[in-house]
């Protein structure tokens, strides 16, 4: 059994407070009083200087970082149990604790182990967590994709981040998986580069459809000027050859990405409409000959 003592460690002398004590309280009971007040007054100076100074500067650093408000919030409450463990550490100390204090090291550190055997995935997510914190993959509000999924960033903590789809589905995705994947996140930058394929027919004039499809780029409000959209001759279908324009849109989101695109798709049919260019679709003909068994009937039934 671990002995935990109840008063100061032998062989030293009563300090000012034991000594005030003494007289009430006798000496076993005034050198384990003195040594809680010790204790009680450490543990209270040190939390004290761990608010008005330490977290206050950490909180300095994350918005330094500019990290989002919510993403600062995990590691301010760290922070604040780092503190708190800082002074019970440092107040057993001060109290003359010792031997308490190791005995406590080591069964923390037991635990420790027993509890990182059982919780590996729980750390793993915590861990990567810290780690979108660092880096800043993406924010609250970004519009990302991973593996099959993709949606815009709600929420973030240490263990999950939530994402909610396009379709108003909510995912709760562990950390682990973001930061073992690769992540497109089309929003980062301050513009983004749109593609899309139109087909038009072998016989059509392929120079007048490359500029329709430009100057319906150009005349679009949302579509930058600079860099300039573009297109080029990409496909030699079956049926069609495929003109892929290129064009940018300035401070993307997924709503942006739809809409432009949409508008700008449904702008060049028009104008392909007008202009009486064809934008086929595969066409198959089947040749060939029916032929009946003699004997039988048109109506007789396969088996």
């Amino acid at each position: 059994m671990i002995p935990i003592p109840l008063q100061a460690e032998t062989g030293e002398e009563l300090g000012p407070i034991g000594n005030a004590l003494e007289p009430v309280a006798g000496g076993p009971l005034a050198a384990s009083l003195e040594g809680a007040v010790l204790f009680l007054i450490a543990f209270l100076v040190v939390s004290a200087i761990g608010r008005l100074v330490v977290v206050p500067l950490v909180r300095r650093g994350l918005e330094t970082r500019e990290l989002d408000a919510h993403a600062r919030k995990p590691l301010l409450k760290l922070t604040r149990f780092g503190v708190v463990f800082l002074a019970i550490a440092i107040a057993f100390g001060f109290a003359g604790f010792g031997n308490f204090l190791v005995s406590m090291a080591g069964i923390a550190a037991a635990g420790a182990v027993v509890v990182g055997l059982a919780m590996q995935s729980t750390i793993a997510n915590f861990v990567a967590g810290v780690f979108i914190f660092v880096d800043e993959p993406f924010r609250i509000g970004d519009w990302i994709e991973w593996d099959e999924y993709s949606g815009v960033v709600e929420d973030v903590s240490l263990r999950v981040t939530r994402v909610r789809t396009f379709d108003n589905e909510l995912l709760t995705v562990p950390n682990a998986q973001l930061t073992d994947c690769v992540i497109k996140n089309p929003v980062d930058a301050d513009k983004l580069r749109m593609r899309f394929v139109f087909g038009i027919g072998y016989d059509d004039d392929i120079d007048r459809a490359r500029q329709i499809i430009v100057d319906e780029a150009m005349r679009h409000p949302d579509i930058m000027d600079d860099p300039e959209p573009s297109v080029r001759l990409t496909e030699l279908g079956d049926s069609d050859v495929g003109l892929e324009s290129r064009f940018w849109i300035a401070d993307p989101s997924r709503s942006d990405f739809v809409r432009i695109k949409g508008e700008f798709v449904t702008a060049v049919k028009r104008r392909f409409d007008e202009e009486g260019i064809d934008i086929p679709y595969p066409v198959r003909t089947l040749e060939g000959a029916l032929g009946l068994e003699t004997g039988r009937s048109v109506l007789e039934s396969a088996e």
